[in-house]
């Protein structure tokens, strides 16, 4: 366990939704360590939680996998390693901070950061938006953009609101193949 969190939370570059991608896809497709119930909770639960998302979806997978050990086992796996990095790369950096070349690299990589990031959103948020649910979560999250950005709540006021509209309108049960809901 520890090896995958010190290789999808140190080495998968493009930001926390990526990583969270890349763990949904090595905890559920490949190992099937959890599910995507599990999966969606840990993810709900880090977004509410102040500080690094990541290492909260981190801990939450390790504590859904292994209890309180596996949630200390993913949060220093997915911590300690990137952190040293950072450390060198910031060093690195202010030596190199005036260079031309890592200026036009370090922009390239903030574009391709922003698609991966748009990317891994999607790919965690598609398999909740089909059929009708796909127009309750347009929404919800219109609504949510509406309340950031004209009204000026906070994130988590945004996220707890949001998380309270969800409670109070649920999605519609939708009949399966056999007609049962």
């Amino acid at each position: 366990m520890a090896k995958v969190f010190v290789r999808h939370g140190s080495f998968t570059f493009g930001g926390g939704a990526v990583i969270m991608l890349a763990l949904h896809r090595e905890a559920l497709e490949r190992r099937g360590w959890i599910d995507e119930d599990d999966f969606g909770l840990c993810f709900a639960l880090a977004r509410l939680t102040p500080g690094t998302t990541v290492l909260a979806f981190c801990a939450g997978i390790g504590l859904r996998m292994r209890g309180l050990s596996g949630a200390m086992v993913a949060l220093l796996a997915s911590s300690l390693p990137c952190a040293v990095m950072v450390i060198a790369a910031t060093a690195l950096f202010a030596f190199w901070q005036d260079n031309h070349w890592v200026q036009a690299a370090i922009h390239g990589a903030i574009a391709a950061a922003v698609a991966l990031t748009v990317w891994g959103v999607w790919s965690i948020a598609s398999p909740y938006l089909k059929g009708p649910t796909l127009y309750r979560a347009l929404l919800i999250a219109a609504t949510a953009f509406l309340l950031f950005q004209v009204v000026g709540l906070s994130p988590i006021q945004v996220i707890l609101t949001a998380a309270v509209g969800g409670a109070l309108f649920p999605p519609k049960a939708t009949p399966t193949a056999d007609g049962v809901a």
